[in-house]
């Protein structure tokens, strides 16, 4: 199945990729016995929204990544990680 994008619709696509990898960036500086779990929690709260074609749910799913990202981070910070 071919899937034709627009400008805008790539650009969001390419918006979710690029949290979806920081996600996995900071997932690898957590303890080691916290990292297979966080990594799998991830990967399942983005398989849970692979079908969202709603661009209004998507932007609110990516604010609300970016401040659960922003929040792991400075946790991690916090621990010395």
């Amino acid at each position: 199945m071919v899937l034709l994008l627009d400008l805008q619709d790539f650009l969001l696509r390419a918006r979710v990729l690029k949290l979806y990898r920081q996600a996995l960036r900071v997932a690898g500086r957590a303890p080691e016995h916290a990292k297979a779990e966080l990594r799998q929690a991830i990967r399942q709260e983005m398989e849970n929204n692979r079908n969202c074609n709603d661009k209004q749910r998507i932007r609110f799913l990516m604010s609300e990544g970016l401040e659960r990202l922003k929040g792991l981070d400075e946790m991690l910070d916090m621990q010395g990680h």
